[in-house]
Order: structure tokens, then sequence, then C-alpha cells
């Protein structure tokens, strides 16, 4: 078991890759949902990952401030197939929160989280801010998390 924190660039060819795979099984594959899922987004982000036996169990992608939203955020969570059931889920929202508060001294995170995992965001400190949407046919709420909420 092996965390790792990467900015676009330091990503090697196989973790990209792996990152990509393990993205478009989740949301494209298993959730049935075609959606644009290279988006713009991941040169300015930072990949944080959890690997198992060099499988990508869990991923978080971070953005920053004023890039996809006003606040930092946290998006395409996922804990691969084989993994879930042992918590990664927690520890990787857990790490992220942690280092955008601790690396970008940010103290207000925004999560696009489908519907179903209110009450698994809302035990990290989220906090609804919106009604419920469908976002590529998928129930979704904005949340957001720190001071001022």
């Amino acid at each position: 078991m092996e965390w790792h924190i990467k900015d676009f660039q330091a990503l090697s060819n196989d973790e990209l890759y792996n990152i990509m795979k393990a993205r478009v099984d989740v949301f494209v594959v298993e959730q049935e949902c075609a959606y644009e899922e290279i988006d713009g987004h991941d040169q300015e982000a930072v990949h944080y990952f959890l690997t198992v036996n060099d499988e990508i169990a869990a991923y978080v992608r971070i953005l920053p401030t004023k890039s996809k939203y006003d606040e930092a955020s946290i998006g395409r969570v996922l804990v691969t197939k084989p993994h879930r059931g042992k918590g990664y889920g927690k520890l990787v929202m857990e790490n992220a929160i942690q280092y955008i508060t601790n690396e970008w001294n940010e103290n207000r995170i925004k999560i696009q989280a489908q519907n179903y995992l209110h009450k698994f965001y809302s035990e990290l400190g989220f906090i609804q801010k919106s009604e419920i949407y469908l976002d590529d046919n998928i129930p979704h709420i904005d949340m957001i998390w720190g001071n001022n909420q």
C-alpha cells in the first residue's frame, strides 16, 4: 500500500494510463455514463492516489482555487471495485482535505457529489449547498467544506 501525490507533469505514462483507466472503468463503464472524462482540468490538478500491488485502489483529483470553481475542489473521487469496503474512500478524502488546507492554506473546498453519497461527504464535514440536479443523468448536489460554509 503506497500513497502518491503528483502534479500532472510528474506522473509517469503508466501512472497516467492507470488513473485514466480507473476513472473510465468506474465513471463511464460501471456507472454507464458517457461523458467528457478528459475535460482539460487534469493538467492543472494534483493527483492523489493509493496503489496496492501497483494497482490503483483509490484516487482523487485536487484542483486549485479559481480553476474549475472559485474554491479549491476535489473531484473524480473513486475506489476501484476490488478495493471497496476497506475505508480507502474516506482515507483519500481526508488526505485530500489535509493537502488543500496544509499545502495551499485554503479553508474552503467545493465538491460536486453524487447525491447517494451525501451521508459519506457530510461525515467528512461537507455541507449541502444546492438542490439535487442531474449531471449526466445522475443526481448530484454541490457541497462545501470549511469556513463560512
